[in-house]
């Protein structure tokens, strides 16, 4: 049995999307509070890979009575100039982080972890995103939308923020929270897929 250690809708949506390849394929959701905080020094990819290792690691402690679970963690950050974006703690938070990301090139990690009783096996996806020019104006009424809100870097690539993304090289699923190229490969290794 697969389960998804996140809360995330995107998450669900995408591994919905990702499993109805396979009819009757289905997933459980497990609700986990895990703390997404870098470590002093930690560098980014090493932050993202952890949180999503350790979602997997207490996702699997919760169904550990079953054999054949298997557990999906991850992770997605916005980085920019080495600096973790995480969700906004306000609206001015969202705004500010929105500024800094106008008219730049930022990173996108997603890290994806996959335990069982038996093994463990990770894989990332590095995305770099470019936002044009954003007004003031501009700014503020996305803020307004409420979009921002929950999400890493304070924008939602397949919302609003489409319409002042300039450019995106990798993976656009990974930018939303799941890249499911990296997520299919683990579950063909773990044989959820075929």
């Amino acid at each position: 049995m697969l389960y998804l250690a996140s809360k995330s809708p995107r998450r669900h949506e995408l591994l919905g999307r990702l499993l109805s390849s396979q009819p009757g394929l289905e997933f459980g959701v497990l609700d986990l509070d895990i703390p997404e905080h870098p470590l002093p020094g930690e560098p980014a990819e090493s932050y993202v890979r952890r949180v999503a290792r350790e979602k997997a690691g207490a996702g699997l402690l919760k169904v550990v009575g079953n054999p054949a679970a298997v557990v999906l963690g991850s992770d997605t950050e916005v980085v920019l100039d080495d600096e973790v974006f995480g969700k906004p703690a306000d609206d001015a938070d969202a705004a500010a982080m929105l500024r800094r990301l106008s008219g730049r090139t930022h990173q996108v990690i997603s890290a994806v972890s996959l335990v069982s009783p038996s093994r463990e096996a990770q894989a990332v996806s590095v995305s770099e995103v470019t936002f044009a020019e954003l007004s003031q104006s501009q700014i503020d009424d996305y803020v307004a939308s409420g979009e921002p809100h929950g999400r890493a870097g304070a924008y939602a690539i397949q919302g609003l923020a489409e319409a002042f993304t300039t450019r995106l090289s990798g993976s656009y699923s990974g930018v939303m929270g799941l890249p499911l190229y990296e997520t299919a490969t683990l579950l063909r290794q773990f044989g959820v897929l075929k």
